[in-house]
């Protein structure tokens, strides 16, 4: 009984551990002023018939910290980039030269700032849901176990190393929440 519930333990802490680290994956995307080519993760092109990531079809620098060059491994491919940024409206305006595709980054206007701000409490709001609902699956199947044999004390210890680590993971999301908040108020 007593691994069962190490295992409901370890699951709940793999399933907060997942979140944040999508919180932070997805943070990442969000422009914030300077070239980042993680910002076309989430633009996506047909390609063949398969919705695929910019990055998949394309390789991106950045030659300077306000611009973005994408070059597509086919030259038919840039048209269809250049409409896939213009949908995404993720504020870049693509510029295509006929081998390569230039985005220039405008620095942030205080709306946008704040529309940014938004997104990412929003997002570790989210996160925060995803880690306590882990927390109450975890200390369910605990109850469960108990009921099924696992001693009661050893249930509420149980519990409350599920309760330190939401904790702790609930930590990590504010952490990120907040260095990304500071990252967008930076001019």
């Amino acid at each position: 009984m007593i691994d069962k519930a190490k295992e409901i333990c370890s699951a709940a802490k793999t399933k907060m551990s997942d979140a944040v680290k999508f919180l932070e994956e997805d943070v990442k995307t969000y422009r914030v002023g300077k070239a980042n080519p993680m910002v076309f993760n989430n633009v996506v092109v047909d390609y063949y018939g398969t919705p695929t990531p910019v990055p998949q079809v394309a390789s991106i620098t950045t030659p300077d910290a306000k611009t973005l060059v994408i070059q597509p491994w086919e030259k038919k491919m840039i048209p269809v980039i250049e409409k896939a940024i213009m949908d995404a409206n993720i504020g870049l305006t693509p510029q295509n030269n006929g081998e390569s595709i230039r985005c220039s980054v405008p620095p942030l206007t205080e709306d946008r700032r704040k529309e940014l701000i938004k997104k990412v409490k929003s997002a570790g709001e989210n996160a925060k849901v995803v880690v306590r609902n882990a927390r109450r699956d975890a200390i369910d199947a605990l109850k469960k176990a108990q009921k099924d044999g696992l001693p009661e004390d050893a249930e509420k210890d149980f519990e409350q190393n599920v309760q330190k680590d939401t904790d702790s993971f609930v930590k990590k999301v504010d952490e990120i929440v907040s260095a990304k908040e500071k990252e967008i108020l930076t001019v």
